[in-house]
């Protein structure tokens, strides 16, 4: 559990520049689980318009409700941020290793099952992480807000950043990391990522000023 600190005082947070940083590299992760999570589906369940359809459908609506589920928490939850985002990337990395092996299983268990069966399996597999993956930003924005009061800085300077990563994690799982690492492997690079992220936080709080 990471030190209980009050957030409220900007000298006492976590350094801008580093929530940038790791949310980069959130954002990074989020994007080659999107790529490998489609591939080990499709897989299983065909490429066709279905097929991507239920696998990005999903994905944005776990983003959706993990946006509403995080605004809510940190409103309820203002003094424990940090630690919600901690645990949201741990939570998120845990599921993405656990996924290299869950997703082909499941995907062989209902791959002859109909279409509403096949969309439900995708939403139930997908839907928490990719839940997770969207608390972050609202969270993180009202932890930057504490400190700066300026929801737009906040905001856009973490939007840019996630979508920064995200473009960069989208492109290279593609481009490089597929030409060098299988599937399993990629999405375990991805769970690291989260861990690293997750341990840059803690470190980044107990460096701070107390």
């Amino acid at each position: 559990m990471v030190a209980n600190v009050n957030e409220s005082s900007p000298p006492r947070g976590i350094r801008e520049g580093l929530l940038l940083a790791v949310f980069a590299a959130s954002g990074a992760a989020a994007l080659i689980y999107q790529v490998c999570w489609q591939r080990l589906l499709f897989a299983s369940f065909g490429v066709d318009l279905e097929s991507i359809t239920i696998v990005v459908s999903t994905f944005m609506l776990g983003l959706g409700c993990g946006a509403l589920v995080g605004g809510n928490l940190s409103r309820r939850f203002s003094q424990r941020l940090i630690e919600m985002f901690v645990l949201s990337e741990v939570g998120i990395g845990l599921f993405g290793m656990l996924s290299a092996t869950l997703i082909p299983m499941v995907g062989d268990r209902f791959m002859a099952q109909s279409l509403p069966v096949v969309a439900l399996v995708n939403y139930l597999l997908v839907l928490v992480p990719a839940t997770l993956m969207g608390a972050t930003l609202p969270i993180l924005v009202a932890h930057l807000f504490q400190g700066s009061r300026n929801v737009g800085v906040s905001i856009g300077g973490l939007y840019l950043a996630n979508t920064f990563g995200a473009a960069l994690g989208a492109l290279s799982t593609g481009a490089l990391l597929f030409t060098w690492l299988t599937i399993n492997q990629t999405i375990y690079l991805a769970a690291s990522l989260n861990f690293l992220v997750a341990l840059a936080v803690v470190a980044g709080l107990r460096r701070s000023p107390q």
